[in-house]
């Protein structure tokens, strides 16, 4: 299955690693370290405007500064589960 995380932009459901709340990127010395080793290539802005990425959808390949919540993110990946099986997989 797939997830919309903003913009014109869909990406696989098993492929996502984690969905990280923005803000986390200050709080936590891990998250910068990550980050600041990524290459441009493997960053990809949806929004242009920084003031208007709300999370951060890790993938194996690629970080994707979301303009949708992090809650909403979850909620629409998990909405693919039925019966407690993942049916995109």
């Amino acid at each position: 299955m797939f997830v919309h995380i903003g913009g014109y932009t869909v990406i696989r459901s098993k492929d996502i690693v984690a969905i990280l709340n923005y803000d986390v990127q200050e709080a936590s010395t891990i998250t910068q370290q990550y980050l600041a080793s990524l290459n441009e290539n493997e960053i990809v802005k949806i929004v242009e405007d920084n003031d208007a990425t709300k999370s951060l959808v890790v993938t194996s390949e690629k970080l994707y500064h979301s303009p949708i919540s992090s809650t909403t993110l979850k909620r629409r990946s998990q909405s693919m589960f039925v019966d407690g099986n993942d049916e995109g997989r």
